[in-house]
C-alpha cells in the first residue's frame, strides 16, 4: 500500500504515475540485463501500476531475449499509463499459456503494493509455479503475496524508494532499492494518497465490526465530548459511547438521538468512577479521554487510575494531557495538543523537539494541532498542511481528536490514524470555509467529514 501511497502524493508535487512508472520500469530493467545478460527472461505483469513497471522495464529490455505475459486478459489492465506501456510492446502472451520451464528468469511484476484480504486463487496458483521454478525470480517493488501465506520468494528484489516494513533476505531474498524519482514531499506531507489507509468496511460486517468507541468527558464543559462523538460518528464508527458526569449528561444525550450516554457518579469524573469506566473500556477499540474534562484535582487521579487498568488504545485531549503527559502507557497512546498545552509537555521534560517527548514513551504518537499540525512518534515524523484560519474557532480540536480516536477503533495504527485524521479534518475545515467563510463552527467542519471520504474514497475505487 505505501508504494501507492506515495504514487498519488507523488503527483501534488509535480511528478507524475507515468514518470514513476518510467523510471521504475527503467530502475528494473538496468537490474535484470546486470545480472541476467544474455537469459532467457519472462516478465509477468498484473493489471496494477506494478503489472505497468514491468511493460515498462520490457520496453527498456529491448535487445535482451524477454517475453512479457499477463497474467489476466489485457483489458482489465487499470490504469492508463500501463495502458500506455502495453500500446507500446507486441502482444503478450497469457501466463496461463506459458511454460515456465522454457525460461531462465521470471521477473514478477503481479502485485507491488500488498492485499487485502485472501489471494485470489488464480494468483495462488501463479505463486506456487514461481516458488517450485528451478531458475531465478526477481520481484518488482514487493514480492506477490507479500504479507500472506501465499507469496511469492524471489531471489531478487528490486524494491523502489525503500525498503517496505516487513521485507528481509528471508521474504524478499536479496534487496536492491531503486531511486525512482519520489519527491521527499510527497513522504514528508500527508497528502491524499493517505486515504488509501482508510479502513473500507467489509459488506458483510455488522454492528460493532467497524469501531466502537468510548469518550469519557464532560462535567465542568458539555459542548467538547459531544462535538468528538459527533466526528467519530462521521469518521465512519459504528457505536460511539460516552461517558460524562451528572452535570453534562442531560444536556449531552439531547444533543442527539444517536449518542449512548451513560451518567458518572458525580459532577466531575472521580474515583468512584474507575471501575464503570474499566468495566465500558472492555467493550471498546479505543479509548478518548479529556473533551470537556476540566482540571480538578480528583478528575485528574481518576484518569491516572483508569488508564492503569484500560487494555486498548487511548487518544488523550484537551486538560486530560497535563496529568497523563508523564505517565507510563502500557498500550498505544495519542497526544492531541494545541500550541499552548505542547509548550507545557515540552517544558515539562525539558526539551524543545517534540519528537524527544514521543520518544520518552513506548508507544506513543503526538498530533500537534496548529497551522501546519506536525505527527510523530519520535522515529517518524509528517506534517499536515490541510486546513484554513478559521479553523482556530472553538471545537475543532474536539473534532479532530474525535475523528483520530475513530479512526483508532477502527483498526488504523496510531501514528498513521494521527496523520490521515490530521488532513481529513484539516480538508473538511477548507471545504467548509468554501460555504460559511469565517463565520464557520466547528459542526460546520463536522459535517463535511463525509464528503471528504466521498470524494477521495470515489476516487481510489
Amino acid at each position: 500500500m505505501d508504494s501507492k501511497i506515495l504514487d498519488i502524493n507523488s503527483e501534488v508535487f509535480g511528478v507524475t504515475v507515468d514518470e514513476l512508472m518510467d523510471n521504475a520500469g527503467v530502475a528494473l530493467a538496468d537490474v535484470v540485463r546486470d545480472m541476467y545478460r544474455g537469459k532467457r527472461i519472462l516478465i509477468v505483469c498484473g493489471n496494477g501500476n506494478n503489472g505497468g513497471d514491468g511493460l515498462a522495464a520490457a520496453y527498456h529490455l529491448a535487445g535482451e531475449k524477454v517475453t512479457v505475459a499477463l497474467l489476466s486478459p489485457p483489458e482489465r489492465i487499470r490504469s492508463e499509463a500501463s495502458k500506455m506501456r502495453l500500446g507500446m510492446l507486441r502482444m503478450p502472451k497469457q501466463f496461463s499459456d506459458v511454460d515456465v520451464n522454457d525460461y531462465d528468469v521470471i521477473v514478477d511484476c503481479v502485485l507491488g503494493t500488498g492485499i487485502r484480504g485472501e489471494v485470489r486463487d488464480y494468483v495462488v496458483d501463479y505463486v506456487l509455479r514461481l516458488n517450485t521454478f528451478l531458475g531465478a525470480v526477481v520481484s518488482a517493488d514487493i514480492p506477490t503475496g507479500f504479507g500472506t501465506p501465499d507469496a511469492v520468494v524471489p531471489d531478487v528484489t528490486v524494491t523502489f524508494h525503500d525498503i517496505k516494513d516487513g521485507m528481509n533476505e528471508n521474504n524478499c531474498g536479496t534487496i536492491i532499492v531503486a531511486d525512482i524519482g519520489i519527491p521527499p514531499e510527497a513522504e514528508f506531507f500527508v497528502g491524499p494518497g493517505d486515504m488509501l489507509r482508510y479502513p473500507i468496511p467489509d459488506f458483510r460486517s455488522h454492528k460493532g465490526q467497524n469501531g466502537r468507541l468510548l469518550i469519557i468527558g464532560g462535567g465542568p464543559y458539555i459542548g467538547a465530548p459531544a462535538l468528538a462523538a459527533m466526528a467519530a460518528e462521521r469518521i465512519g464508527v459504528d457505536l460511539v459511547r460516552i461517558a460524562t458526569p451528572k452535570r453534562s449528561f442531560v444536556q449531552i444525550s439531547s444533543m442527539s438521538p444517536t449518542f449512548i450516554t451513560f451518567e458518572l457518579s458525580g459532577d466531575v469524573v472521580n474515583m468512584d468512577d474507575v471501575p464503570m469506566l474499566v468495566e465500558m473500556s472492555r467493550n471498546a477499540d479505543a479509548v478518548l479521554i479529556g473533551p470537556g474534562i476540566g482540571t480538578d484535582e480528583r478528575t485528574a487521579k481518576t484518569m491516572l487510575k483508569f488508564v492503569g487498568s484500560c487494555k486498548v488504545p487511548v487518544i488523550v485531549d484537551a486538560d486530560a494531557i497535563a496529568p497523563l503527559s508523564k505517565h507510563k502507557f502500557k498500550v498505544p497512546v495519542i497526544f492531541t495538543p494545541n500550541g499552548k498545552e505542547l509548550d507545557r509537555m515540552l517544558d515539562a521534560y525539558g526539551t524543545e523537539f517534540i519528537e524527544d517527548v514521543a520518544m520518552k514513551f513506548k508507544d506513543a504518537v503526538i498530533v500537534s494541532k496548529g497551522d501546519v499540525d506536525v505527527i510523530t512518534d519520535g522515529r517518524r515524523t509528517r506534517q499536515n498542511e490541510t486546513g484554513c484560519p478559521a479553523m482556530t474557532v472553538g471545537g475543532t480540536g474536539d473534532a479532530l481528536a474525535g475523528i483520530v480516536a475513530g479512526l483508532v477503533s477502527k483498526g488504523v495504527d496510531t501514528f498513521n490514524a494521527g496523520c490521515l485524521g490530521a488532513y481529513i479534518c484539516g480538508l473538511a475545515g477548507e471545504f467548509a470555509f468554501i460555504d460559511y467563510s469565517y463565520g464557520l463552527t466547528a459542526l460546520d467542519v463536522i459535517e463535511y467529514i463525509p464528503v471528504v471520504l466521498k470524494e477521495h474514497l470515489e476516487i481510489m475505487e
